[in-house]
């Protein structure tokens, strides 16, 4: 998926790497953090292609700080009939990051099994 030439915006990939296919339907927060706690900015799902539909924080929210996106996980894995039941190994995922360049595109992918994950930098 293509956002245009807009400089400066965060995006997610999420795949499910036990059933080898994007993770559809995952709900995802994006807080911002600083020094009076944490405050919401945007709440998405995750389309067919485990991506959103626009970027998570697009350029005119774009500032440099620490930011936390929790993948909402458990949500996903029990209606995709991976997991079951009221605690979960995985259940929210937080993944903390900061972003220091606010022209830059911060890509945050997340690859998703009912018992581990993984993320990185992407771009």
């Amino acid at each position: 998926m293509s956002y245009g030439t807009e400089a400066g915006y965060l995006t997610t990939h999420v795949l499910d790497t036990a059933r080898g296919c994007p993770a559809a339907g995952l709900p995802i927060r994006l807080y911002r953090l600083d020094a009076g706690g944490r405050t919401e900015m945007a709440k998405m799902l995750t389309n067919a292609d485990g991506r959103t539909d626009t970027p998570i924080l697009p350029k005119k929210d774009f500032v440099t700080g620490t930011y936390e996106l929790v993948f909402e996980a458990g949500e996903y894995l029990r209606a995709s009939g991976q997991a079951s039941g009221e605690v979960l190994f995985l259940d929210d995922v937080p993944i903390r990051f900061g972003i220091t360049d606010e022209s830059a595109h911060y890509h945050v992918p997340l690859l998703l099994s009912p018992f581990g994950y993984s993320t990185y930098r992407g771009s």
